[in-house]
């Protein structure tokens, strides 16, 4: 069972409709009751840094998600989801996030070194190159995956950056170390690269229950 975290700011139907078409057993909720029977996490996410971690917060979904990675569990975060997993962003100020993967998150300039001006949020399809062997990433081939984001990780450490795509700057796309993965795409708007990285996902949580 994936239990799919809703702390009210995750595209919590695209996710979910796409686990369904894969066939996979999810449940969407906000208790950390229902969500610590489950053999995996997905931590989805739209909108702002500091609005998320302020919920997660009040929530203590914090704690509860940092108690079930050191624990083995499975986490997946998606999009904002992923932005949550470092240590901070400077989204309105400066927010703590989870830090359960070391780097920063920081906004697109949108001006080149050449002066020239390039437009923010980095909206739409681009290539991934994949940078690290991963269980996650592997068997896909450098394909497009769809992008909808201002901000993105920088400081990060090399042996967590599984792939990444161009926007200007280098843009860490797929990440992960141990039991903790990120993508800063949309996998389940991706068509089928996107649908193969969730069920690499699933295959990790299944493995696990073994």
């Amino acid at each position: 069972m994936i239990g799919i975290i809703d702390y009210g700011m995750g595209n919590l139907y695209s996710v979910s409709k796409a686990l369904e078409r894969m066939g996979v057993s999810y449940i969407v909720s906000n208790s950390r009751e229902v969500l610590v029977g489950c053999d995996g996490l997905i931590l989805p996410g739209v909108g702002s840094f500091r609005d998320a971690m302020a919920i997660l917060k009040e929530t203590e979904l914090d704690v509860f998600i940092k108690e079930e990675v050191s624990q083995g569990k499975p986490l997946l975060g998606i999009c904002l989801g992923m932005q949550l997993l470092y240590e901070e962003s400077d989204e309105n100020g400066v927010t703590e996030g989870l830090a359960l993967l070391k780097g920063k998150v920081m906004r697109f300039s949108g001006i080149k070194e050449s002066g020239e001006r390039y437009k923010v949020p980095h909206m739409g399809w681009n290539k991934l190159n994949f940078h690290q062997k991963s269980s996650l990433v592997e068997g896909l081939d450098e394909d497009f995956v769809y992008f909808v984001h201002s901000y993105y990780v920088t400081s990060f450490t090399e042996e967590e950056l599984l792939a990444s795509s161009v926007y200007d700057v280098q843009v860490p796309a797929v990440v992960g170390r141990g039991n903790v993965f990120g993508t800063q795409f949309h996998p389940e708007k991706s068509s089928e690269v996107g649908i193969a990285i969730l069920q690499n996902f699933i295959s990790l949580v299944e493995e696990g229950e073994r």
